[in-house]
């Protein structure tokens, strides 16, 4: 980002420009908040040949005449003109007005400002080389783009003023392409007709119809004409989306509480920001509004809500607001499902019934929950609100009571109160047994393996605090049998080292680094443990269910090395006795696999070099037959698979 800025600045510093630039970025990213936050006070305490610059901001949404864009370039300078110009003018040896100050005269006029011209300070009006503009939301103006560009090239190409456009020209795109469109198909489809071309079928008719119009009506041709003419540089901007919300978040320094817990949860404001799959941060600060909102009643009337409810809650209005106001899902998605429970039954259901609805439910949980363990994940009131505009009290309250029904943290086991809620909303009087009855689930290994991680954190801030009455080695040991055993029940964290990186902790101290070197060897146990049991119930479908075959290797095997996890003899025996078609699209796929993703498949390269033996023995001493022809080619296959995983593997340890 900051050799963005520094790219922008080398061109205010430049002696003599005849282009602007351009920024261009997606809409909601943040431009107009970078211009205004990052660049446009940088240029303001810039002074290049002495002359201290000024910056002139136009947001062009809405503009439906060029005569709009001189009134605001007017209206943002000063109020100039009278009939002491041609005086001036004659003193100052000046033979011609600027297209920049045309404008400005013009305006005056319009205004009537024409009779107090002894008070105008011409020298400073006629000044071009201390002008900054930047003109902003150039797609979203209501005058053909072409006809703008041409009026602010006016300003480029005759005064030289340094000149900033801000825009989407994705957007832009579409709107060349789609401008009266019903118009535009109609004269196509007209000439197609004079021209007998409308009914031969060597293209389809949409083509046709499309191409035509191509040549026809092609603005984006005239755009990118004159955008090569004036557009010196394009600059894409890819904003730095924690800086940003970092910024989002200053609006609510007067609310402590909620402050503190925003930038607490900074991190999950990011992930499911980008989880959203856009980066419109405007809905992103529309979202963070409402949450204010949501937390605000619930600390209002729910004051002991537990943390793990709140950062669930702010999950759910920031995703349920993308989902909604993107364009990503008709709102009909949400207005039936009426509690939690109905919620969580439909995400269920969608793996038996692939109705669109549940379908999407589904899709939805998995990607803003993934690896977000809670039990409530559905807020009635907040997607109502959302939706609506709406905060029904009724709904709130009748969420809330449910929420207090369903996640009693007297009844929760020790370990999932200090994972939900902040340690302090434990009162004294519980404290100590909470830590006994941790302390024996993690002896039991009852807790999943990057719990015991995640809990450990929390028992080393005890003993520093001398909260607990326990030394760290004996914490240590306690918590590493533990591991042990839990390693039994756990299943593989695939997001591990995202979760570790999200813990408030020191990898490198000497205790923490045993318990991680620990849970990463049995988490990579486990994660063999997953592939083997995958790789047999894939593998087993040779050769009797080759469809099921063909459709989990697809789905769940070319970008995970399978190979490394099954027995190579196993493996042929099975290959073996499938058909001759069959033999031919294994080994297909497998190339195609390798092809793609030899990098990740790596670990498989000895399971491959034993496959191969295997088969060459077995085919060392028979006969040919179309089988054994099959099954030379598999074998000759698989060395090209080698030679592939070998240099790539080269490459790597070079």
């Amino acid at each position: 980002m900051d050799d963005l800025v520094e790219s922008i600045l080398d061109y205010i510093r430049s002696d003599y420009t005849d282009y602007a630039i351009m920024i261009n970025g997606e809409w909601g990213s943040g431009k107009t908040y970078f211009w205004n936050h990052k660049i446009r006070n940088r240029i303001e305490n810039m002074t290049v040949n002495g002359k201290k610059i000024t910056t002139i901001y136009m947001s062009l949404y809405g503009i439906s005449n060029l005569e709009e864009i001189s009134k605001k370039i007017f209206i943002e300078t000063t109020q100039l003109m009278d009939k002491n110009l041609k005086k001036y003018m004659n003193s100052n040896d000046q033979t011609f007005i600027p297209e920049y100050a045309k404008t400005g005269l013009d305006m005056a006029n319009f205004f009537g400002v024409t009779q107090n011209g002894d008070k105008v300070d011409y020298e400073n009006f006629f000044s071009t080389d201390d002008k900054v503009l930047c003109f902003d939301d150039l797609e979203r103006a209501n005058v053909d783009v072409i006809d703008i560009l041409g009026y602010i090239n006016n300003f480029v190409e005759h005064d030289h003023i340094k000149t900033i456009i801000i825009c989407n020209e994705k957007e832009l795109s579409t709107k060349l392409k789609s401008n009266n469109l019903e118009m535009k198909t109609f004269i196509a489809t007209y000439l197609l007709d004079k021209e007998d071309k409308l009914l031969t079928t060597d293209k389809p008719m949409v083509e046709k119809i499309e191409d035509t119009i191509e040549d026809v009506f092609d603005k984006a041709n005239d755009y990118e004409r004159i955008k090569e003419k004036l557009i010196g540089e394009t600059f894409e901007y890819a904003p730095e989306f924690t800086y940003i919300i970092n910024g989002l978040l200053i609006r609510y320094e007067n609310n402590s509480d909620l402050i503190r817990f925003l930038r607490e949860n900074t991190n999950l404001i990011v992930s499911t920001f980008i989880k959203s799959g856009t980066r419109n941060l405007r809905i992103l600060k529309h979202a963070l509004n409402d949450f204010q909102k949501v937390f605000d009643m619930v600390n209002k009337s729910y004051p002991n809500t537990n943390n793990r409810i709140l950062q669930t809650m702010l999950i759910f209005t920031i995703a349920i607001s993308f989902e909604i106001k993107a364009g990503k899902v008709t709102k009909d998605k949400f207005v039936n499902i009426e509690n939690n429970d109905e919620y969580k039954a439909l995400v269920v259901s969608s793996r038996v019934f692939m109705d669109n609805r549940q379908f999407y439910i589904k899709e939805f949980d998995n990607n803003y929950y993934y690896n977000f363990k809670t039990e409530y994940r559905f807020f009635k009131f907040i997607e109502m609100y959302v939706r609506t505009r709406i905060f029904d009290m009724k709904t709130f309250k009748r969420d809330m009571e449910d929420i207090i029904n369903t996640v009693d943290t007297d009844k929760l086991p020790g370990y999932k109160r200090l994972l939900t809620e902040e340690y302090w909303k434990i009162s004294d009087d519980q404290f100590p047994k909470v830590v006994s009855d941790v302390l024996e689930s993690v002896k039991k290994g009852e807790i999943e393996l990057i719990d015991m991680v995640k809990i450990y954190t929390y028992f080393v801030y005890f003993v520093k605090k001398s909260l607990i009455n326990y030394d760290i080695q004996t914490i240590n040991s306690v918590f590493l049998n533990g591991m042990n055993i839990a390693s039994i029940i756990s299943e593989y964290c695939e997001d591990a080292e995202e979760e570790i990186k999200q813990m408030s902790i020191d990898e490198n101290g000497p205790d923490m680094q045993e318990i991680l070197t620990r849970f990463r060897d049995l988490n990579n146990q486990l994660k063999d443990k997953m592939y083997r049991t995958k790789a047999d119930k894939v593998f087993k479908n040779i050769p009797m269910k080759m469809e099921n075959f063909y459709d989990l290797f697809d789905k769940e095997c070319m970008d995970i090395p399978i190979l490394k996890y099954c027995d190579p003899y196993q493996l042929f025996q099975r290959i073996s006795c499938a058909s001759n078609e069959d033999i031919v699209t294994i080994k297909e796929k497998m190339l195609d696999r390798a092809n793609r993703n030899a990098t990740i498949l790596l670990p498989e390269l000895n399971n491959i070099y034993k496959l191969k033996q295997v088969i060459d023995d077995y085919i060392s001493d028979k006969m040919p037959s179309i089988k054994i022809v099959m099954l030379a080619d598999f074998s000759e296959a698989l060395k090209t698979i080698i030679d592939i995983y070998n240099q790539k593997k080269e490459k790597i340890e070079k």
